[in-house]
């Protein structure tokens, strides 16, 4: 059989740490998922990246496939197990489904109970694989966290609708874990775990920028002139902001605390807008003209 390198199917260093692991498993397993890539050979690209993934994301199973890469073995060369890891070494490891298959020889070899070349053991119980998904959210649910009911649509065009505990201030491109919802488990295993990569989708008022929102406050030529004192809406609700007198368009001021909720909450920021209101009627027409004279001498374009 072929020794496989886990560390080179994930695209990592051997020394790479578990987050930097943790994130190549899902930046690849969303890129070949079945459901997603039909180019020929990515089912298969998937299996090996699940595979890799459930050995090297177990400290256990990590420093027993060391050592026997620390051999010398390198991907592709022929191998077999070290004298003696059928007998206990390679024993009693807990690992789940690779998600449409089994494992290949090399895993099984290792850590499923057989030596290679010899016959399979008794049936071990086998822990699902785990399952991808994405979801969309809108900010305000972002913002206040809380449950909410998610439907989730697999490839085969079902839909289950699952309650899912939102943190609050939940950022783009975080991971929901949730336990014994993935694959189900084999020969009495444990069913795996569903992670759910959260999105959050545009909203109307504000721009999410990082822990810190965006909002965009339109204002009036005279409150931006004189000063004013106008209402702001924020996700946590309606709150009054004085207006600086000379403001102007693009101006942006902070609202301290006003952003996403977290260890160290985000602000909101309001830029200015100055609209400028159409002349209807005579008399709005002379107040323009009015103001033109009494600013003769202003050029905005010198």
């Amino acid at each position: 059989m072929e020794f496989k390198d886990y560390y080179d199917t994930l695209g990592v260093k051997p020394e790479a740490s578990e987050a930097e692991i943790k994130a190549a498993y899902r930046k690849l397993a969303r890129k070949y998922h079945p459901d997603k890539n039909k180019d020929a050979g990515a089912e298969e690209k998937f299996k090996a990246i699940n595979e890799a993934n459930e050995v090297l994301r177990d400290a256990e199973k990590r420093r027993a496939y060391d050592q026997v890469r620390a051999g010398g073995y390198r991907g592709g060369e022929q191998f077999r197990p070290p004298p003696g890891w059928g007998q206990g070494q390679g024993q009693g490891f807990d690992f789940g489904d690779a998600g449409n298959g089994d494992f290949s020889d090399f895993f099984e070899s290792l850590f499923g109970g057989r030596a290679a070349g010899g016959p399979r053991g008794a049936p071990r119980a086998q822990r699902g694989g785990d399952v991808q998904a994405q979801v969309q959210i809108d900010l305000q649910t972002a913002f206040d966290g809380g449950r909410t009911r998610l439907a989730l649509h697999d490839g085969s065009g079902n839909e289950r609708v699952l309650e899912v505990k939102i943190p609050a201030g939940i950022q783009p491109g975080q991971v929901i874990r949730l336990s014994g919802q993935g694959h189900p488990g084999r020969n009495g295993g444990p069913s795996g775990d569903l992670l759910l990569e959260v999105g959050i989708r545009d909203d109307a008022r504000f721009r999410l920028d990082g822990h810190n929102v965006v909002h965009v406050l339109p204002i009036t030529p005279w409150e931006a002139a004189l000063g004013a004192s106008v209402p702001v809406p924020t996700l946590a609700g309606t709150v009054d902001l004085r207006i600086p007198a000379g403001s102007q368009s693009g101006r942006k001021l902070r609202l301290k605390g006003r952003g996403m909720p977290g260890k160290h909450p985000g602000d909101q920021l309001v830029e200015l807008s100055i609209r400028t209101p159409q002349a209807e009627g005579e008399a709005q027409r002379e107040a323009y003209e009015a103001l033109q004279k009494a600013f003769s001498g202003y050029n905005p374009r010198h």
